[in-house]
C-alpha cells in the first residue's frame, strides 16, 4: 500500500477520494481538488488526503491552495512521512532542507521495495551499479577486497556486481523491506539497518561493528536522498582503514553551486561541492566520470561517478 492509499476510515469520503484519483488520471486535476475538498470536509485529520489535495491543487496552478495543504499535511503528520516538507521547499514556501525526514526516505523504500528492480532496471534504465563496479575495476586493475561495505545497499544490486571480489561483504539500508529483498539473494554476509543523515554513533553503520574495517565504501544512488552530505562522509571515513576506497555516485546538479533539490524530490550536487567535500574530509579523488544514469519521464539523469581515496 503506497502513502497516498491510506484510508480515511470514513467509506463516503474513500470513494470521493477514489473518484478523485479518477479524474486527476485523466487529466482533470481541479475537478480532483474540488472532489477530494468534499472528502475532507468529512474527514479533516486525513494527512495522506491533504497531501493528495495539494498535488492536485499544484497541478490545477493553484500554488496558494496547494502550500496550505501541505502546511495542513504537516501539521497533522510533524514526523513527514509524505514528503511535505520537500514540496514545500519546491514551492518556494520555505527553504531547502538539509536532509529530507528520515521517515519519509524510509517509508518511501518500503513501498517501493517490491517492484524496486524491475522499476529501476527494466523500466528507467537504470546503469549505477555496472557502471560503478566499472570504475572500480579499471581504477583498481581488478583488485579484491578484503571488506566491502554497500551503504544503501537497497535490493542489492550493487552487492551483486561486487560480490565476487570481495572477501566479506555487508549491506545497510533504512529500509527493512529493502533489506528483506537483499537477504534474499543471498549475497551479502551481513546486513543491517542504518540512517545516513544521523551521526556516525547514532546511525547503524558501527555499534558492535568495527570502525576502519572496510577497504571499500559504496554508496550507488544513495546521496542524492540526502542532501547535506558532510554526515555521510563522516560515517565513511571512520569506515575506511588505511588507502581504503569510496565508490558512489550523484545526480549531476551542473552549474548549481553546492546542491539543489529537484522535483522529484531527490537532490542534485555539484561537481565542486563533491570535491570540496572529499577534501575536507582527507579524502583525495581517485576518478570522476559522467554518465547517464536513469531515464525520468523520457529524460535522460546525467549523473557523477566518484572514486576516493583515505590516505596512508
Amino acid at each position: 500500500m503506497t502513502l497516498n492509499q491510506l484510508s480515511s476510515g470514513d467509506l463516503i469520503a474513500d470513494r470521493r477520494a477514489d473518484y478523485a484519483k479518477m479524474l486527476a488520471e485523466a487529466g482533470e486535476p481541479e475537478s480532483a481538488a474540488d472532489l477530494m475538498g468534499q472528502a475532507l470536509e468529512r474527514v479533516p485529520e486525513w494527512a495522506a488526503g491533504w497531501f493528495r489535495l495539494a498535488d492536485y491543487e499544484e497541478k490545477s496552478g493553484r500554488k496558494e491552495a496547494a502550500i496550505d495543504a501541505l502546511r495542513k499535511t504537516l501539521v497533522l503528520n510533524p514526523k513527514d512521512i509524505f514528503g511535505a516538507g520537500l514540496k514545500l521547499a519546491l514551492l518556494g514556501a520555505t527553504e531547502m532542507p538539509e536532509q529530507p525526514p528520515s521517515l519519509y526516505v524510509e517509508r518511501l523504500f518500503d513501498d517501493y521495495a517490491d517492484r524496486f528492480d524491475h522499476a529501476l532496471v527494466e523500466k528507467l534504465d537504470y546503469t549505477v551499479p555496472e557502471k560503478l563496479a566499472a570504475l572500480i575495476e579499471r581504477s583498481t586493475a581488478g583488485a579484491h577486497f578484503e571488506h566491502v561495505v554497500d551503504l544503501g545497499c537497497g535490493t542489492g544490486l550493487f552487492g551483486e556486481r561486487i560480490r565476487e571480489r570481495a572477501a566479506f561483504l555487508e549491506g545497510f539500508d533504512i529500509s527493512a523491506n529493502m533489506l528483506a529483498k537483499a537477504e534474499t539473494k543471498a549475497v551479502y554476509d551481513r546486513l543491517a539497518r542504518a540512517d545516513l543523515s544521523q551521526p556516525p554513533e547514532q546511525s547503524g553503520v558501527f555499534g558492535n561493528f568495527a570502525a576502519a574495517r572496510a577497504d571499500l565504501v559504496s554508496a550507488a544512488d544513495v546521496l542524492m536522498y540526502l542532501g547535506g552530505l558532510d554526515g555521510v562522509a563522516g560515517i565513511v571515513g571512520e569506515l575506511l582503514s588505511s588507502q581504503g576506497l569510496f565508490a558512489f555516485s550523484v545526480e549531476d546538479a551542473g552549474a548549481v553551486d553546492g546542491f539543489v533539490l529537484r522535483p522529484s524530490l531527490r537532490y542534485a550536487h555539484s561537481e565542486t561541492y563533491i570535491r570540496d567535500l572529499l577534501a575536507s574530509h582527507g579524502l583525495d579523488m581517485v576518478a570522476v566520470e559522467r554518465t547517464v544514469i536513469r531515464m525520468d519521464a523520457g529524460q535522460p539523469i546525467t549523473g557523477i561517478l566518484f572514486l576516493a581515496r583515505k590516505p596512508l
